[in-house]
């Protein structure tokens, strides 16, 4: 076993992208750290650029879908026609023609709005799966990352074999959940009903079905990003969009020999990449890489890594999913504004992740350069490379932040081509517009969340959390998005009902709230002495 270890590290150390690599162990004078932040994070925000594009080709078919099925167009065609033709002998019977013609001109309007909100509720639940990765991924980061500055390699592919083995337990755990009621659950907990409802569960069943090789891909992406090598993970998201986008269309539009699944086959696109992406990674994984190496001999449960990793990914994971659970909580309050509302936040979430990927790409940078940092004995320079991602990170935000309020009209004509289509622009691009002035604070909560991870970090950040959603946001979105409060024994309170830009006013606050908190926080520098 000794023997192919040896073999395969000898084998990666001489792989000439080691360059970074190189510079973080010690082995060249270390590159100034605006470059290395660049070199980790450039590759991360091109993973997330593809991201943001199949999240977006996703949302651009929803919108274009025919909302009227063959069956109901030929109906449709028939009462048109037939009212004409039957004018001049009966005029009720032409009346009755157009009336039923009518009606299914408004359900299929209802439908391709339906089509919007139900995939904006699924969006939130893949957020979920991201998220619930972090239980994982966190972890490897972080203590991959201190094992690499430290040099000791050995540790640091052990942590890689009982990250892959987590990855497969809370994979096949979550999958299990959701098909014994877990779905139906959560669908009816998030205000979704009827048709729009049974959408969202067609379309979230692939992605929990084949959920275990997502969170493998994750996993092992976390492991070398913690290596230091934020490259492969790029390759690999972008094999995962180059198929998932003509799996997605030709699942959806049934082209060439593939069914025609309409909505689900968006989702079912998005799974089978995912799924190939898992599996890549492991491929890469077995064969080396950045001194990560899998042996078969290395998957059996080392509980001591296991409880060091976990010690750091729980706090974070529970940070995390408490983030999901606000952020289902308040789209809860949104759905019930109805489906326009529902689909203006929809769309406009799926804009501002603009903002907020190119904002995870710089964390990225962050969480591993402080880690590996903090292993090589400098805190100093990891709390440097923690302030140089804030700038880059707040510069690229901000601009955004500008695009978004210039081009908020443009960005949902996009999406919204339709006529019937037109309250979803006017509920949605003014809450697009003032989400450009979150993009400072909301940076400072990313890069710090992640370099707070880096460094191990984890537990107090939960309560900035919480004190975010659970005591501003969720009370300010009840109180400024409807017209009454009903606060039990205290009776009941007049609300400023502003509806759903009321709602993204109480976001506002909360990314204002704990991107301060945030930046307290790394300022103090207490970080830079936690034990992993």
């Amino acid at each position: 076993m000794s023997h192919i270890q040896g073999i395969g590290q000898g084998r990666l150390r001489s792989i000439e992208c080691n360059r970074m690599d190189q510079a973080v162990a010690g082995h060249r004078l270390p590159l100034p750290s605006w470059k290395l932040v660049l070199a980790l994070a450039l590759p991360v925000l091109v993973q997330q650029g593809l991201v943001f594009l199949v999240n977006q080709s996703d949302r651009f078919l929803a919108g274009h879908l025919q909302a009227v099925s063959p069956r109901e167009h030929a109906v449709l065609v028939g009462n048109v026609l037939g009212s004409a033709s039957c004018a001049e002998s009966t005029g009720a019977t032409a009346i009755a023609r157009l009336e039923v013609a009518w009606r299914l001109l408004e359900m299929a309007h209802d439908r391709q709005i339906g089509f919007q909100a139900a995939q904006t509720s699924a969006n939130y639940v893949a957020w979920f799966i991201s998220c619930y990765t972090i239980l994982v991924s966190v972890g490897s980061t972080a203590l991959v990352a201190r094992f690499t500055g430290a040099g000791e390699r050995a540790l640091a592919m052990q942590v890689t074999h009982q990250s892959i083995l987590l990855a497969i337990f809370f994979g096949l755990s979550a999958t299990l959940a959701a098909m014994c009621g877990g779905l139906d659950l959560l669908v009816d907990l998030l205000q979704l009903r009827g048709e729009t409802a049974d959408l969202a569960i067609g379309f979230l069943t692939p992605l929990f079905v084949l959920l275990v090789f997502q969170v493998i891909e994750l996993a092992g992406i976390a492991c070398l990003v913690g290596a230091g090598d934020t490259r492969t993970g790029m390759y690999v998201m972008m094999g995962v969009a180059v198929v998932n986008l003509p799996l997605a269309w030709s699942f959806c539009l049934g082209l060439g020999p593939l069914p025609e699944l309409g909505f689900v086959g968006i989702a079912l696109g998005t799974a089978l990449a995912h799924t190939l992406g898992g599996l890549t990674v492991l491929l890469v994984l077995a064969r080396g890489r950045f001194g990560l190496c899998l042996v078969w001999a290395h998957f059996w449960p080392r509980w001591d890594l296991m409880r060091r990793l976990l010690r750091i990914s729980i706090p974070a994971g529970v940070d995390s999913l408490s983030l999901v659970l606000g952020q289902f909580w308040f789209l809860s309050l949104v759905n019930r504004l109805g489906n326009v509302a529902s689909s203006a936040h929809g769309i406009a979430i799926g804009w501002e992740a603009l903002g907020y990927l190119s904002g995870a790409a710089f964390g990225t940078a962050a969480m591993t350069l402080v880690g590996q940092n903090l292993g090589a004995g400098r805190p100093d320079q990891a709390a440097r490379s923690g302030w140089l991602a804030l700038a880059l990170s707040g510069g690229v935000m901000t601009f955004m932040g500008l695009v978004f309020f210039t081009l908020a009209p443009w960005m949902f004509l996009l999406f919204c081509p339709h006529e019937a289509q037109r309250p979803v622009i006017e509920a949605g691009v003014p809450v697009l517009r003032l989400v450009a002035f979150a993009m400072p604070p909301l940076s400072a909560a990313i890069i710090f969340t992640n370099a707070l991870r880096g460094a191990g970090d984890t537990r107090v950040p939960v309560l900035f959390t919480w004190i975010g959603f659970f005591a501003v946001r969720i009370p300010l979105a009840y109180f400024l998005t409807f017209p009454e409060l009903d606060l039990g024994p205290l009776g009941t309170w007049r609300g400023l009902d502003m509806g759903l830009y009321g709602a993204w006013l109480a976001m506002f606050a909360d990314l204002l709230v704990r991107g301060c908190f945030f930046f307290f926080r790394f300022l103090r520098g207490q970080w830079k002495k936690q034990i992993v």
